[in-house]
């Protein structure tokens, strides 16, 4: 009776492990994982393929705002420019503790994911039995196995500061910026995905671990971590891809901490269960026994990836426009692995390192049910449903095909256009562009400068960037709302600048920053340098109220809620009639 008590606790057990790291995983495809309620910047919450400011382009651009706020008496106008570069530092820095937190948490989840997998979670028992075998008192095994886990995160911390020490936080930006390494993550990710699948593995050469196995025969301190350091090599080929895959979001979120803060969150994810069984060899005993169950979870983290590794593909064909990868192509194939893992989880597919799946477990039917529900729950979206949950990692709906929803629902008309100015300059680059139904937006300063003279209105300047996550959250929650829409078509020409598009500028519009005396060649290059240079800031979304001679009227914000929005625009309608 024991036994058969034991074996059903370690089946449930084993059933709640693989649901939860089947949830954990399948954040990476929730939009809440990459989106943030605050500004992205250049080093945003996504990809953006801008030029970052330089060391010298931050010190002219500090000084333009010490200058800024030396004429504070001489002119109201520079007054609130001053204020909008105060504003925006302040912002910038209340983000970092948040987006340190995300990054950590990522990585704990990744690293949990990666504990479960098959060359990491049968090193447990191996790992036990070496403290077993070294004997003492409990106090000594306890402090054993604390130097076993803490040598474990000192490996992976370190990795992650190597990083940022040979790439340094502005490379790291810049990364987010290149399309390049866009699409050299793009096949990253699939390489990884397909290996998780089982075409083959990624590993370390097998010298090393053989003699990082040796050293850990030394006694003390030194045994413990080479001990550590064999299980961070044998592991590589579980771990390798599993960091691969959390690797960009380091790029997304670009912190100067962000490496070492997801290798932290990874490694304590896979220190904490070898400490504590370590410190408590009986435990082992209600642990499910390796089996199929870890290959499976293998398989839905390299599917994952996969669907992830369209996001950055979609990145470089959108600031590239070569028109290739439309939100539907991105949904066909979402759909296609959706349907590929449902079949997966039933038993309907198996891979050659598959074991024989004799029947479903409640736990995983569960999970093939929501994982069946996801899959149908897209497939409207090939006909131009919005699919707000998981819009923002989808190419914008603008892109779509075939719209039967005709880009969103009825909104006020837009306001005729009663300008000299006939023909907007740059109108068929960006028809591809996500767009607010209802409001006219133009896409040259000069035009927007010329029309609010005509038409004797404050010009608000969206600077917006192809793949900004939190753009497309402002598009689809904030400016729609019929009480901002409203203001927008009533009181504004809106101006939409955006400042990763990698067309180039006809040779005659070329010059040279002020900023840093880059050579301006591209249209994205252009408005970033007119945001660092006039306003101070390279942050995405960056909303800008002006008068006519494009002077700031109040502090610029980003991405915020619907009330503050709407006391935004009211504040700016006031210092402009004022």
């Amino acid at each position: 009776m024991r036994t058969i008590t034991s074996a059903v606790s370690r089946n449930r057990f084993r059933n709640g492990l693989l649901f939860l790291i089947t949830l954990l995983a399948l954040t990476v495809l929730a939009p809440q994982q990459l989106r943030a309620q605050t500004a992205d910047t250049v080093s945003t919450n996504d990809v953006e393929f801008t030029d970052v400011p330089s060391a010298s382009q931050q010190l002219i651009a500090n000084k333009k705002k010490a200058d800024s706020l030396a004429q504070v008496k001489a002119d109201p106008v520079k007054k609130s420019s001053a204020t909008s570069v105060s504003t925006n530092t302040g912002t910038e820095k209340s983000d970092v503790p948040k987006t340190l937190w995300q990054l950590f948490i990522f990585g704990f989840a990744g690293g949990f994911a990666a504990f479960l997998l098959p060359c990491v979670y049968p090193m447990l028992p191996l790992t036990v039995s070496f403290f077993t075998k070294r004997g003492g008192s409990r106090g000594s095994a306890i402090w054993q196995s604390c130097l076993y886990g803490l040598s474990i995160i000192f490996i992976y911390v370190v990795f992650g500061l190597i990083i940022t020490i040979i790439f340094g936080a502005a490379a790291l930006n810049g990364l987010a910026t290149n399309g390049v390494f866009n699409f050299f993550f793009f096949l990253m990710l699939l390489v990884f995905g397909a290996s998780f699948l089982g075409a083959f593995e990624i590993t370390l050469p097998s010298s090393l671990a053989n003699k990082l196995d040796a050293n850990s025969d030394r006694g003390g301190f030194a045994g413990i971590f080479f001990m550590a350091a064999t299980l961070v090599v044998v592991s590589f080929s579980c771990t390798g891809p599993a960091i691969g895959g959390i690797l960009p979001s380091i790029v997304l979120k670009g912190e100067r901490l962000g490496p070492a803060v997801l290798m932290f969150g990874f490694s304590l994810a896979i220190a904490l269960p070898f400490t504590i069984f370590a410190m408590f060899p009986s435990a082992l005993k209600s642990l499910p026994k390796s089996g199929g169950w870890l290959n499976s979870v293998k398989v839905i983290l390299g599917f994952i990836e996969i669907a992830f590794a369209l996001k950055f593909l979609s990145n470089v064909d959108l600031a590239y426009h070569w028109n290739l990868i439309d939100r539907e192509v991105v949904l066909s194939l979402w759909i296609a692995i959706g349907l590929l893992m449902s079949l997966y989880l039933i038993g309907k597919i198996k891979f050659s390192h598959d074991s024989e799946l004799t029947h479903l477990s409640v736990t995983r039917t569960f999970i093939a049910m929501g994982m069946f529900a996801f899959t149908i729950y897209m497939v409207p979206g090939l006909w131009g449903a919005p699919l707000k949950s998981i819009s923002a990692l989808l190419p914008p709906l603008s892109t779509q095909d075939f719209d039967i929803s005709g880009g969103g629902s009825a909104t006020i008309a837009t306001p005729a256009n009663t300008s000299t100015i006939k023909v907007k300059k740059y109108e068929e680059l960006f028809k591809r562009l996500p767009k607010v139904k209802g409001l006219d937006e133009w896409y040259d300063y000069d035009q927007a400068v010329q029309l609010s003279k005509e038409l004797h209105k404050p010009i608000f300047i969206d600077f917006t960037g192809w793949n900004c996550v939190n753009c497309r959250e402002m598009e689809q929650t904030v400016l729609p709302t019929p009480e901002v829409l409203k203001r927008l078509q009533n009181e504004f020409i809106i101006l939409q600048l955006v400042i990763d598009d990698k067309t180039d500028l006809p040779v005659a519009e070329r010059y040279k920053s002020t900023s840093g005396g880059k050579e301006i060649t591209e249209i994205g290059a252009k408005w970033l340098d007119l945001e660092i240079t006039k306003y101070n800031s390279n942050a995405q979304p960056n909303y800008v109220i002006t008068n006519e001679n494009g002077d700031a009227l109040v502090p610029s914000i980003g991405a915020t809620d619907v009330k503050t929005f709407i006391s935004y625009l009211d504040s700016g309608i006031a210092a402009y009639k004022k």
